[in-house]
C-alpha cells in the first residue's frame, strides 16, 4: 500500500453527514428515498480501494499466514489465515477442519449452548465439496458461525423469539451469500439475545449462552446480543462469524471473550436478508480471533447490493487485509500510516486491572513509529447528546414494523416486550428531536474530536454505533481472575483501513489476542453429526431480571 492513503483522509466529512440525515428520512418512507452518494466526495476514490466489495482483494498473499508452531497440533486453534496456509499448501482439508470443529461441539456444547442450530450434515458436505473445487481465497473451506437473524436459504432463521419461531427463509441475507461465494462454510447458527435486545437468552429470559473464558459461571457477561457468536469463536467452535450491532453487540462480545470485532460504516454491509432492529442503527460485522481475520470477514462481506439502498454510494472497499498486514522500520513494529491517536479524559485513570491494561496499551501503541497519543477533550454536550434522552430515538424504528405483531400479542416478544412497547408510546416529535440531536453529535464529533485526531480509543460503543462510525473492539489484558479486558478503537467514516493497521500493529507485539480459554468439563457429551438443534437450556442458570433486561436492552 505504498503511496496509497487511509479512506479516512479522502473522505468528505459534510458527504458523510448529509448521508446520515437523509438516512433520518429513509427510515420513515421504508428506504425509498435515494442517499446522497458518499463516493463522488472521494477524489481517486478506486485507486484507494481493491474494487467495490463483494470479495474483490481478496485473494491476497497477506490473507495466508504461515501458522505458528503450537497451532499445528490442532486444527481448532488456527486462525482463518493460518488455515488458508494449510489449505491452500495442501496440508489440511477442509473437512479435516470441519470435523474438528464438531468434535469440540459434540464435546462443549451442552456447557456453551452458543449454537441455536448445528448443521453438521450439510457442512461436512460443504466441505467435501470445496475439496474438490479449485481454491478460491482464503475463506475456501472455512467453518463459520452465522448470527440466527442473519437469513439462510432452508434453514431456520429465528432471531431467537416467539415471532420467527417458524421462520425458514428461502435464500440467504446478502452478507451470508457473499460469504459463500467465498468459499467459506456455514458451521450453525448461533444463539442470541431474543431480537438482539440482551445477551443471548430463551424469549422468556432463561439464560443459555456463557462466557467461554468461565463457563460454569453464567452470572459472567458474555456480551450484547451477538453472544452466541462470541463463545463459539472463543470456545473454539468454529474459525469465526458473524453479529450485528446497534447497541454495542460486535465490540462488546469482543472485548468480553478476548476476540477482534470489527463494526464498520453504516452501510459498508448491507443488511439485506436480516431481521431488522433499527434502520439507522443495526450494523452487520465479524467477530474473529484478531484483526487479520476480521479483515478478511469484512471483505468478503463489504460493497454494494441493490437490495439495500444503505450500502450504494460508497467510496470502494480499501485493501483491508493489507491494512491488517503489520509492516516494520528495521525489526520494529511501526504504524502503516501517521496516526493521532485520540485518548479521552479518564479513559486511564484509577487502580483497577482494566486501567492499568490501558495505561499499558497505550505504551504500547506511544512507543510505536508513526504514533502519536493527543489527548481530546470531550465534544460538547457529549454525556447528554449520547445519553438515554436522544438514544432512545432507536426505539420507535424498532417498533414500526412490528405494531402488527404488539397488537396481536403481547407474548411474541417475550422478555424484550417492554422496550417494544416504550418505543410504540413514544411519538413524532420525540423522533425527529432526537434525529436533529443525532445529527448535531455527528457534526461536533467529526469537527470537535476528530480535528484533533485520527482514531480514538474509547471504554464503550457510544457514539459510534449511534453515529454509524465505524469502531473496533480487541483484547489488551486480563483482570486477575483470568477474565479478558477489552478496549474500543473508533474511526472516522469508512476508516476501517484504519482501524485495522493500529490493530494489527498492536496485535504483532501482543499475545493477548493468542490466548484461548480452558476447556470446560464435558459433560453431557453428545452426537455432533446430523442437523440437531441446541439442548434445552439449563433451568438452573437463572432468568434475567426486569432491571436486567432494561439494562442490557440496546
Amino acid at each position: 500500500m505504498t503511496g496509497i492513503e487511509p479512506l479516512d483522509r479522502t473522505v468528505d466529512r459534510r458527504a458523510f453527514l448529509a448521508r446520515t440525515a437523509a438516512l433520518a428520512g429513509a427510515a420513515t418512507v421504508g428506504g425509498a428515498l435515494t442517499l446522497p452518494s458518499a463516493a463522488s466526495a472521494t477524489p481517486g476514490g478506486s485507486t484507494n480501494g481493491s474494487g467495490h466489495g463483494s470479495g474483490a482483494g481478496l485473494d491476497r498473499p497477506e490473507a495466508y499466514v504461515r501458522p505458528r508452531p503450537e497451532a499445528l497440533a490442532d486444527p481448532t486453534e488456527l486462525t482463518i489465515a493460518e488455515a488458508a496456509w494449510l489449505i491452500r499448501a495442501g496440508r489440511l482439508r477442509p473437512e479435516e477442519l470441519v470435523e474438528a470443529y464438531l468434535d469440540r461441539i459434540g464435546a462443549y456444547e451442552s456447557t456453551y449452548q452458543a449454537f441455536n442450530v448445528v448443521l453438521a450434515d450439510a457442512a461436512l458436505a460443504a466441505a467435501r465439496s470445496a475439496a474438490r473445487r479449485t481454491r478460491s481465497g482464503p475463506l475456501h473451506g472455512i467453518p463459520l458461525a452465522i448470527k440466527d437473524n442473519y437469513w439462510t436459504a432452508g434453514v431456520p432463521t429465528t432471531a431467537n423469539s416467539y415471532l420467527f419461531r417458524d421462520f425458514v427463509p428461502p435464500y440467504d441475507a446478502t452478507a451470508v451469500a457473499r460469504l459463500r461465494t467465498a468459499g467459506a462454510i456455514v458451521l450453525g447458527k448461533t444463539q442470541m439475545g431474543p431480537l438482539a435486545t440482551t445477551r443471548a437468552t430463551t424469549p422468556d429470559g432463561v439464560i443459555t449462552t456463557v462466557n467461554a473464558w468461565t463457563p460454569t459461571n453464567p452470572g459472567t457477561d458474555p456480551g450484547g446480543s451477538s453472544t452466541g457468536t462470541a463463545t463459539a469463536v472463543a470456545g473454539r467452535l468454529a474459525t469465526a462469524g458473524t453479529g450485528t450491532q446497534t447497541g454495542g453487540s460486535i465490540t462488546a462480545p469482543s472485548n468480553a471473550q478476548n476476540l477482534t470485532g470489527l463494526k464498520p460504516t453504516m452501510g459498508r454491509v448491507s443488511l439485506h436478508g436480516i431481521i431488522p432492529l433499527s434502520y439507522t442503527r443495526d450494523h452487520p460485522g465479524p467477530l474473529a480471533r484478531d484483526a487479520k481475520d476480521a479483515a478478511i470477514m469484512l471483505t468478503a462481506m463489504a460493497g454494494p447490493d441493490p437490495a439495500d439502498p444503505r450500502s450504494q454510494g460508497l467510496p470502494a472497499v480499501p485493501r483491508l487485509i493489507e491494512a491488517a498486514t503489520p509492516v516494520y522500520a528495521g525489526k520494529r513494529v511501526k504504524l502503516r500510516w501517521k496516526t493521532r491517536i485520540g485518548v479521552l479524559p479518564g479513559y486511564a485513570d484509577g487502580s483497577s486491572a482494566s486501567a492499568l491494561a490501558r495505561r499499558a496499551f497505550l505504551a504500547e501503541l506511544a512507543a510505536m513509529p508513526n504514533a502519536t497519543l493527543v489527548e481530546v477533550p470531550l465534544p460538547e454536550d457529549w454525556d447528554l447528546l449520547g445519553g438515554n434522552t436522544f438514544n432512545n430515538i432507536r426505539l420507535p424504528e424498532r417498533t414500526e414494523p412490528f405494531l402488527p405483531y404488539l397488537r396481536t400479542d403481547l407474548r411474541g416478544f417475550g422478555v424484550s416486550v417492554t422496550s417494544w412497547l416504550q418505543g410504540a408510546l413514544l411519538g413524532g416529535p420525540e423522533f425527529i428531536t432526537g434525529q436533529r440531536a443525532k445529527l448535531l453529535f455527528l457534526e461536533r464529533v467529526l469537527d470537535q474530536l476528530f480535528d484533533a485526531c485520527d482514531v480514538v480509543v474509547q471504554t464503550g460503543p457510544v457514539p459510534f454505533d449511534i453515529l454509524g462510525l465505524p469502531e473496533i473492539g480487541f483484547p489488551i489484558g486480563f483482570t486477575t481472575a483470568g477474565v479478558p479486558i477489552g478496549t474500543i478503537l473508533g474511526g472516522l467514516p469508512y476508516g476501517e483501513d484504519r482501524l485495522l493497521s493500529v490493530v494489527g500493529a498492536y496485535q504483532a507485539v501482543t499475545d493477548w489476542h493468542r490466548r484461548r480459554p480452558a476447556d470446560p468439563p464435558a459433560a453431557g457429551a453428545r452426537a455432533a453429526r446430523g442437523t440437531m438443534r441446541a439442548a434445552e437450556p439449563d433451568r438452573s442458570r437463572g432468568r434475567l431480571t426486569a432491571d436486567q433486561v432494561a439494562e442490557l436492552t440496546e
